[in-house]
């Protein structure tokens, strides 16, 4: 690339950080017509300035860059992108067209490499390796069902199984999985019921919505040679896959809760921080859940698919290697269920002692106004108005009442001179226990 080149890519990302600022700054209006700038600029770029940007950028500038980003640029801009960034934009991703929706995949110098499929006659003259149907119309589902003679279930009704029927081979030798696959994102996380078939030399994977896994899967297989060499090497791959994505997703429950620990361990924490503090680790600890669920299942696949001897000797070292991995994250797991628990107990013992501050300061107001309730008790009485006779009502309430302010004066301080007291003590009592 001549320097001429490279210096009109960084004067363009210039161009598009300034945009950006002004972005943030100005009306709709103004905000539509920046948009419309920043597309413009976007298009003139290529793939390697795109990935350069949306690894320097914020994690909200890179959301509305990605926003902006045509469709059939977004899988070549993924293959070049570093892991990390790619599983973020990944898991944000949200099928919009329908040719989304069918995904035939075939080997073709051993990269993976989609066949477009428009009719069923497509699918009858295909020879796929992989055949990915995300919330497929009964149309679909019939075609893949005829042309290959295979029994696909309705993605509606895969939550719908006994625990018996998710692993499972018919007798014409298809090998039937249903597993989780965890779904991580900001407004929710989830699992979502996947169906495999195996059957021959084809894998059949049905769900509901699109996951990152899958789109990692695709183009980690498409830019990588002899990635993969069968159906069975794909689905064991997806499981890895998948186990990958929840590791990245555990790493981001340990940034979550330092954050959080950062809050916990202050000196002070007020009643609504507590509030908005327990909301943020229930929220982690509920994905922490997911991911245990979510892993234990494909342990469960994993050891099923080894059980049966569906494997060669090179696929079983693979299992096991996934299996490991496993294995580990299941430690980290029970180590944040120990810190989440450590967290919410501290968080809860904030506010046992705020309600314990609130109870003492009752409890001073409560002792400092009783000798005031027996005093005005005795200035209601017809006894006070025997004694005070002679003198004038002025005189006799305005001296009753310097009385009483006297008299709380000194009950109040009387209160915390004995709780000085108390606390020195102890104090001292401390220091000899440390001496020793």
């Amino acid at each position: 690339m001549s320097d001429y080149d490279e210096n009109y890519r960084q004067e363009t990302i210039l161009n598009v950080r300034g945009v950006l600022a002004r972005h943030r700054l100005v009306e709709e209006l103004v905000k539509k017509q920046n948009l419309v700038e920043l597309q413009r600029l976007l298009e003139q770029l290529d793939t390697d300035a795109l990935v350069q940007m949306l690894e320097i950028f914020s994690s909200e500038d890179r959301e509305i860059i990605w926003d902006l980003i045509a469709e059939n640029r977004r899988e070549e801009i993924l293959t070049a992108m570093p892991y990390d960034t790619r599983v973020e934009l990944a898991a944000d991703f949200k099928p919009k067209n329908r040719n989304m929706i069918v995904r035939v995949f075939d080997l073709h110098e051993g990269l993976l490499r989609q066949i477009p499929i428009e009719t069923r006659a497509d699918l009858q003259h295909a020879k796929p390796i992989w055949i990915d149907l995300v919330m497929p119309e009964d149309e679909h589902l019939n075609w893949a069902q005829d042309v290959f003679g295979v029994d696909l279930p309705n993605p509606n009704e895969l939550t719908d199984l006994e625990t018996s029927a998710r692993f499972y081979v018919e007798d014409n030798g298809e090998v039937h999985l249903h597993s989780d696959f965890l779904l991580d994102r900001k407004d929710a996380s989830r699992n979502v019921a996947v169906a495999f078939v195996l059957k021959k030399d084809t894998l059949f994977s049905v769900r509901s919505e699109e996951l990152p896994a899958f789109r990692l899967q695709r183009l980690r297989a498409r830019s990588e040679s002899d990635y993969i060499s069968n159906a069975k090497d794909l689905l064991l791959d997806l499981y890895a896959a998948d186990v990958e994505y929840s590791a990245n997703a555990l790493e981001d429950i340990y940034t979550e809760l330092e954050g959080v620990g950062r809050q916990v361990f202050k000196s002070y924490m007020t009643d609504e921080e507590a509030a908005r503090i327990l909301a943020a680790i229930a929220e982690e600890e509920d994905l922490n859940g997911r991911i245990r669920r979510n892993v234990l299942d494909t342990r469960r696949a994993l050891s099923f698919l080894m059980r049966g001897k569906f494997l060669s000797e090179i696929q079983h070292e693979d299992v096991r290697e996934i299996l490991r991995d496993i294995e580990s994250l299941d430690g980290h797991t029970s180590f944040l269920v120990n810190k989440i628990n450590f967290q919410m107990d501290a968080t809860v013992g904030f506010i046992n002692v705020n309600q314990n501050k609130d109870i003492k300061r009752l409890t001073v107001i409560s002792l400092v106004f009783m000798p005031l309730n027996v005093l005005a008790g005795i200035g209601g009485m017809s006894e006070f108005s025997m004694m005070t006779q002679g003198i004038p009502w002025q005189i006799s309430y305005s001296c009753f009442g310097i009385a009483m302010a006297i008299v709380s004066w000194l009950t109040f301080h009387a209160v915390q001179f004995f709780e000085r007291r108390k606390t020195r003590r102890l104090s001292m009592a401390n220091q000899k226990i440390q001496q020793r």
